[in-house]
Parts: structure tokens; C-alpha cells; sequence
């Protein structure tokens, strides 16, 4: 199947669809909803059921020596991407220090959500990954948010009352999604593959349909923050919403070509190199950069790139895999 045909494929699929369903929904201002409780509690679902499969796929393989060199290039990608899309926004765009480091800490973490709508897009494509790369999607979460951080501060003088990086690690290590993930994963890995016959009807069949209200509520938050964001983003701003996704997972495949990963994992690695968070990294900027713009970053991240990346960038990114696996 070549690249056009995926992203029909891709574009036509009831993920995507639901999350256009939410996104139209919220321009055309309709009044449907889904209750704050129900939407945490569709993402405590997505983590513990990615988690936990992924731990049991571990718990099966054991840990390798190409795990930890995976592991270690993800670390990298995580601090080297923010360097790289803050240098693309001071030269390109009007932000201020503060904005653009804030923006660029999105884009060297990674968002949960499109990694776990790119598995269910490898699985359908029947391709073979590693279970490992949830793990590696957990310790990726955090070197961007430090590598910001310390472009953000970097030539300014401290400022009274300003937070350390105690807290702000706290913050992020002990975000809800982080938690969730981490800990199921390792209870799957504890437990392996008895475990996971034991919950599969929980965690396995329902697992699409819960996506799709999950990417349902996505796109009413989406569609409602481009209508009262989208006053502060420029043209070179939106540009770069699309551009820095591309250059990430170009990097991620020249990083992970000598790896050796099967297609299916190099095509979630380099899914989670082009994404941009909007739960982890938003929560820590709060705490470490309150003076950054949330119309902004927030809006980019979940306006702009996540769908993008949902609905033309997954595929690009299996055509891609083809190449660094190959």
C-alpha cells in the first residue's frame, strides 16, 4: 500500500472521523459535550490498557541491549528537538523568549494520544513492534521539558519567587498520565502474559471504541481552543505547527536506522519524535514558565500538529519506517 492510499485509508477511519466529528462540532459552536469526569476517566483507560500491553510484550521479550539503545536515542531526540524549534521560532516568528521556549518543549515531548492512535494504525496494517516502546515513550516525556526550561532562563537574570527544578519535576514525574502509564506497564511486565489473558476483556476489545469517544472529546477541545487561540498565532507560528513535526521524524528515522527495529516500531518511534504534548507539558509550563501564553502553546499543539498528525502525518510516518527499518 503506498503512502496516498494509507492516508485515505487513514482519513476514512472511525478515529479520524470522530475527531472531525468533534472538531466541527465545536466550530459550528454546538452545545454537545462529553463531562470532564467521563474524559479523565476514557484516559486513565487509554494509559492503563497501552501500559499494561506493553509491559506483558516486555515481560515476553526481556529486556535487550537495542531496548536501551532505543531508550538512550529517545532521551536525546527529547532535549536535542527543543533546541532545534526554538532556534526555528526566534528566527522565524515575533515570540518572546518565554513563548517560543514553552512552545518548543511541546514539540521535543511527545503526546500519548497520537502514539496510541498510531498503534492501532500499525496493528491494522499488521505490522510487528516492540512493547518496549511505551516505555520509551515514558522517559521521553520529561528531557524536553528541562531542555526548554533552561532556554527559557538562559541569559535571564532569576527572578525572585521563581520555582526550582524540584518541584517541576515532582509535577511532571507525578503527572496522572505519567503514573498511569508507568505503573501499568510495570504491573504488565510483572505479570506477563497470565496477567494480560486476565484483563484482556477489559483492556483488548473495548480498547477501539473507547479511542474513538476519547478522540471525540479531543476534537471539541481542539476545535474550541482554535476558536479563541487562533487570534495569537502568526503565520510563521501555524507554519511551524506542521513544519517541526516533519523535521522531528526526520531525525527519529537518520537516529534509528542502525537500531535494527521492525516496521512497526520504528514507525511509533518516529511518532512519538513528531508528536507535541498537550497534557504533561502544559501542566509542568504552568508551574515553570506561568509567564508563557497557553493561547499559544496549547493551541498549536492540540489545534494544529495533533491534527495533522492524526490524519496525514501517521502515514507519512509508516512510509518513513519503511525506509529506517529497511
Amino acid at each position: 500500500m503506498n503512502l496516498f492510499e494509507l492516508a485515505a485509508q487513514n482519513l476514512l477511519s472511525p478515529m479520524v472521523l470522530f475527531f472531525a466529528l468533534g472538531l466541527a462540532a465545536a466550530l459550528a459552536r454546538s452545545d454537545l459535550t462529553v463531562p470532564e469526569a467521563v474524559a479523565k476517566t476514557l484516559a486513565l483507560y487509554l494509559m492503563l490498557a497501552i501500559g499494561f500491553k506493553g509491559g506483558a510484550e516486555v515481560a515476553a521479550g526481556g529486556v535487550t541491549l537495542q531496548m536501551i539503545g532505543v531508550m538512550g536515542v529517545g532521551i536525546v531526540l527529547s532535549f536535542l528537538i527543543p533546541v532545534i524549534g526554538f532556534a526555528l521560532l526566534r528566527a522565524f516568528s515575533r515570540l518572546s523568549t518565554v513563548d517560543a521556549a514553552a512552545v518548543a518543549a511541546h514539540y521535543g515531548s511527545i503526546s500519548i494520544v497520537t502514539f496510541i492512535a498510531a498503534t492501532e494504525i500499525v496493528r491494522g496494517q499488521g505490522l510487528p513492534f516492540e512493547g518496549y516502546i511505551v516505555a520509551v515513550a515514558a522517559v521521553m516525556e520529561t528531557p524536553a521539558i528541562l531542555s526548554a526550561l533552561l532556554l527559557a532562563r538562559s541569559g535571564q537574570k532569576a527572578k525572585p519567587g521563581r520555582e526550582g527544578l524540584g518541584p517541576l519535576l515532582h509535577e511532571v514525574g507525578l503527572n496522572g498520565s505519567v503514573v498511569m502509564l508507568v505503573g501499568s506497564f510495570l504491573i504488565g511486565w510483572a505479570t506477563g502474559a497470565k496477567g494480560l489473558a486476565t484483563i484482556a476483556p477489559f483492556i483488548v476489545d473495548p480498547f477501539r471504541g473507547v479511542l474513538c469517544l476519547f478522540l471525540l472529546d479531543m476534537g471539541l477541545v481542539a476545535g474550541r481552543g482554535m476558536r479563541e487561540g487562533a487570534r495569537h498565532l502568526s503565520p510563521p507560528v501555524l507554519g511551524f505547527g506542521i513544519v517541526m513535526p516533519l523535521i522531528s521524524a526526520a531525525l527519529a528515522t537518520l537516529a534509528i536506522w542502525p537500531l535494527g527495529l521492525s516496521p512497526g516500531g520504528a514507525a511509533l518511534f518516529i511518532t512519538l519524535a513528531a508528536s507535541a504534548s498537550y497534557i504533561a507539558v502544559p501542566a509542568a509550563m504552568r508551574l515553570a514558565l506561568p509567564e508563557a501564553r497557553p493561547a499559544i502553546y496549547l493551541t498549536l499543539s492540540l489545534g494544529v500538529t495533533f491534527p495533522f498528525n492524526l490524519s496525514l502525518g501517521i502515514p507519512l510516518y509508516l512510509a518513513l519506517a519503511g525506509l529506517a527499518a529497511g
